[in-house]
């Protein structure tokens, strides 16, 4: 389960998109409607062609579900950091909290005067409350239909948005898209999320929409970087409008890839006549479904 609120993407070190190739609008000869702004057609040949970024928008906070052991970040629970409480050890005692055993002694042997200095009943152990960072792998729908009307460069901005915010909480980050006849890793997990951004802002739109394909790629990514750092957990933000002619392939796809990392969806799909495919898959994976506006 995860869990969602509104926050500035305000950033100490926020990223940028300056050098990104302008947005293709020019006007056809013989034809007034912008590139831009025609629908798209599932039949139509698809050329790749690189939207510059929109600005970038706002990210909810998302968290995993649970409390984690990961390295130190501001995004997920961790059992990690500054005690708060204690409690009576819950199997093997690992963490002693002297204080609050030594007190749990003292009442006890006021009620006991003659019972031993210290007994198994007055062991307490920490209740920590911390934060970790996560592993946040994008995958991208980079093909034709999420190009049309411009929408690309829309999508730019709402993931420079969430790069911001995992620069601020300290997560690792890689970037996997898919167009064409497959996936593609484009950024391996790093730290950088400023490599992210550039590798984002000249990612080319069109073609075909090899979906199960660019799940299981971000299926492998987090699951080879679990047997580096088996602490630190993933999260997966698909961005899709799912639109895919192999939807079982898909279904399939995105149920293993939620086996292994949580996973938010942000549906790309737009216009007045809507498919929902995007909500199929959330809901095969159990995974939450966000409209891409939620970014904005």
């Amino acid at each position: 389960m995860l869990t969602s609120r509104r926050i500035s993407s305000a950033s100490p070190n926020p990223i940028r998109a300056d050098n990104a190739t302008p947005p293709d609008n020019a006007t056809p000869r013989g034809n007034d409607t912008p590139r831009n702004d025609r629908p798209y057609r599932a039949d139509a040949p698809s050329r790749p062609r690189t939207d510059a970024p929109a600005a970038p928008g706002r990210a909810p906070l998302l968290q995993l579900a649970g409390a984690g052991r990961g390295a130190a970040g501001r995004r997920s629970r961790a059992t990690g950091g500054e005690p708060v409480d204690s409690r009576e050890p819950r199997g093997a005692l690992t963490d002693l909290a002297l204080a609050p055993t030594l007190r749990a002694a003292a009442a006890r042997r006021a009620r006991d005067p003659h019972g031993p200095p210290l007994h198994q009943t007055d062991l307490r152990e920490h209740i920590r409350s911390g934060k970790e960072g996560n592993l946040v792998v994008f995958c991208v729908d980079a093909s034709g239909s999420m190009g049309a009307r411009g929408r690309m460069a829309r999508v730019k901005g709402a993931i420079l948005g969430l790069l911001n915010d995992a620069y601020q909480r300290r997560d690792r980050v890689a970037l996997v898209t898919f167009r064409g006849a497959g996936a593609q890793l484009v950024l391996p997990p790093t730290g950088s999320v400023e490599r992210a951004a550039q590798a984002l802002a000249t990612l080319p739109t069109g073609g075909a929409t090899p979906l199960a394909e660019g799940l299981a790629e971000t299926e492998r990514v987090i699951r080879a970087e679990v047997r580096k750092d088996p602490a630190r957990r993933a999260l997966a933000l698909v961005v899709t409008d799912g639109r895919t002619q192999r939807r079982d392939q898909a279904i399939e796809a995105i149920q293993r890839l939620a086996r292994a990392a949580g996973v938010v969806i942000f549906d790309g799909e737009q216009g007045p006549v809507r498919l929902n495919l995007a909500a199929a898959l959330a809901r095969a994976a159990n995974a939450r479904l966000l409209p891409l506006e939620a970014l904005a």
